[in-house]
């Protein structure tokens, strides 16, 4: 059975990722990129599926022991775990090397107390653990072949078979370092260059420690925000820019519920908050990359704008249910490829035209065809924005006027009148200044519930909806607007948590809710950020550093967050680890900072 959400730590090579849980399992692993099929499928089924387990020799397999203490070593993704055992202390060092060649995980036994005893168990199945591939020996090595993929398994130690899994049994003493690794190449073709462990950790580390020194944040929550940043810059697929949601699929946001859904593509919306806080924080050359991702992705086709893309810019991500999963803790069905990719989300166009707008305030380097692109957006808006949609959390029932999604398409319009102000495009401003009064009219008038000072979650709708809380954040309104303040303070009595987190908008139980699915879900930690930002801007300081350090330690030990919180199991839930997560959490560390509000 896998452990809990936050028992896995983040190890990859910004092409994929595996999470290694507390006992040295690796429970999840696609291979060669993130929205491959995955080797190890642990996480979302049983050992059939794929695993690779690492530690401590213990009577009992089924319950292996848990690293008595693990961390990252310094400001790297290179996990380090310690077990104290009574024959002695031994550390696991994990990690991925930054990818010059095939795809390798790495893992590196040492010795460091005693003489403790030890086992490998590598057991690979292919596509999402449905096929047993071929295991055989190949001078030397051991591969696992199956139709198109080939896993290469180099160690110096003895191995051998036992009911399809291949093992080590070994002991190590002070001093001793043993490697094991994988190596990903095509069937088709010759096998990888044998892996080098040593040489690959010292560049691996090299490769973080110069990458972090570009950071531009030194305020009091540095540790939690360069471990986000390392985490944004993890979930980045380095050959094209693309930025992941996360790289999981169908972890649920109600442990047993059907709410799963697969995260491994690169959302708009995602994506362009991600843009926006590296750019904050000193890394414009990802903010370059990803604008460049976004460009060949839209080309053509901006017309047909669609909230989420392939990692290389694929349209195309049918979703289906391998139902020889039974899903993380029978949260069934688990979930490939992603229907929601052509739904109509009007704020996209908001959020991406908000991420260009930074990138040009920041003096990123002019690119012409993103101004075109600009401009061809708004086109589109123009005659589109008074539609209903799916809006922001991708509802799966009927499209609604979401009042949020309106407020972007006012920031859409309202940050290319700025563009061409600047004198940076052409465009008929005083058309797109009337535009921009008609849709900011229309929302105070068509959004507003008077009676309770609360914008709703849509056009005559009595919901509340936690994107609402963006509103004073992009401008739409200012702080102090006495309808601003109204909706925060709706939003903290309706759609807080007992512990004062915030929920997305009210779900219903067994009832199909106003999302079209049944069953309910935990708070959404992005949510929670938004507040204690809003809070921060309305004078509320101490309060929303309150709730930010609240949140800060819902981290697990290695500071991940996933998607939610389940106030109920006190657990985190949802994919893991979660850009949405970590880059709110960037935001309102910046904010809090600013103001002084940390209390140093």
């Amino acid at each position: 059975m896998a452990g809990r959400i936050e028992d896995y730590a983040l190890i990859g090579d910004m092409q994929t990722a595996a999470l290694v849980c507390q006992d040295g399992t690796v429970d999840w692993l696609c291979l060669p990129r993130f929205d491959s099929h995955a080797v190890f499928a642990g996480l979302l089924g049983t050992e059939e599926h794929g695993f690779w387990r690492l530690g401590p020799a213990h009577a009992s397999d089924a319950e292996p022991p848990r690293a008595s203490r693990r961390t990252y070593r310094g400001d790297s993704l290179i996990l380090e775990s310690e077990w104290d055992t009574p024959r002695g202390t031994v550390r696991v060092t994990d990690f991925m090397p930054p990818r010059d060649g095939a795809p390798q995980l790495i893992r590196i036994v040492e010795g460091v107390t005693g003489r403790v005893p030890m086992r490998s168990a590598l057991r690979m199945r292919f596509s999402y653990g449905r096929v047993v591939p071929w295991v055989h020996r190949h001078e030397g090595r051991t591969v696992a072949v199956a139709g198109p993929d080939s896993v290469w398994f180099d160690t110096a130690c003895e191995t051998y078979g036992k009911g399809l899994t291949t093992y080590a049994d070994f002991t190590v003493a002070p001093g001793d370092r043993i490697a094991f690794a994988i190596s990903w190449e095509p069937s088709h073709k010759q096998p990888p260059a044998l892996p080098e462990p040593e040489q690959a950790l010292e560049a691996t580390e090299e490769f973080w420690r110069e990458w972090v020194e570009h950071c531009t944040y030194h305020g009091p929550y540095r540790e939690a925000v360069v471990r986000s940043l390392i985490t944004l810059k993890a979930l980045t697929y380095a050959p094209t820019g693309g930025i992941v949601a996360a790289p999981t699929t169908s972890l649920p946001e109600h442990v047993g519920g059907v709410r799963n859904w697969d995260y491994r593509y690169t959302w708009l919306r995602d994506a362009a908050i991600t843009l926006s806080s590296l750019l904050r924080t000193g890394y414009r050359e990802e903010a370059r990359a990803w604008r460049e991702w976004l460009l060949r992705a839209v080309a053509g086709d901006p017309e047909n704008l669609q909230i989420m893309y392939g990692i290389a810019g694929e349209r195309e991500l049918g979703e289906a249910e391998l139902d020889w999963l039974p899903g993380y803790e029978s949260s069934a069905p688990v979930r490939v490829g992603n229907g929601a990719a052509h739904q109509l989300q009007l704020d996209v166009y908001g959020e991406v035209i908000e991420a260009l707008h930074l990138a040009h305030m920041t003096g990123l380097a002019r690119n012409d065809y993103a101004s075109l692109l600009q401009l061809k957006l708004i086109r589109y808006l123009e005659k589109h924005w008074d539609e209903p949609d799916e809006g922001i959390w991708e509802v799966r029932g009927p499209r609604r006027h979401f009042v949020h999604s309106k407020v972007m398409a006012w920031v859409a319009v309202d940050r290319t009148i700025k563009l061409i102000e600047s004198g940076d495009a052409d465009g008929p401003l005083e058309k797109w200044r009337e535009l921009r009064d008609d849709i900011h009219r229309d929302v105070c008038e068509r959004g507003y519930d008077k009676e309770r000072n609360t914008f709703t979650q849509s056009y005559g709708s009595k919901e509340l909806d936690a994107s609402l809380l963006l509103i004073p954040q992009m401008g739409f309104l200012p702080p102090d607007d006495k309808r601003v303040i109204g909706t925060i303070e709706a939003i903290q009595r309706e759609l807080s948590t007992p512990d004062g987190f915030i929920l997305r908008y009210p779900t219903s139980g067994e009832e199909e809710g106003v999302d079209g699915l049944p069953g309910d879900e935990g708070a959404f930690l992005a949510c929670s950020f938004w507040m204690a930002d809003d809070l921060a801007m309305i004078g509320r300081v101490d309060e929303a550093r309150k709730l930010f350090e609240k949140l800060l330690a819902l981290r697990n030990d290695l500071g991940l967050l996933a998607e939610e919180w389940d106030p109920t199991l006190q657990r985190q839930v949802g994919n893991f680890p979660q850009a949405f997560s970590h880059v709110p959490l960037i935001d309102t560390a910046l904010r809090l900072t600013a103001s002084g509000a940390y209390g140093g």
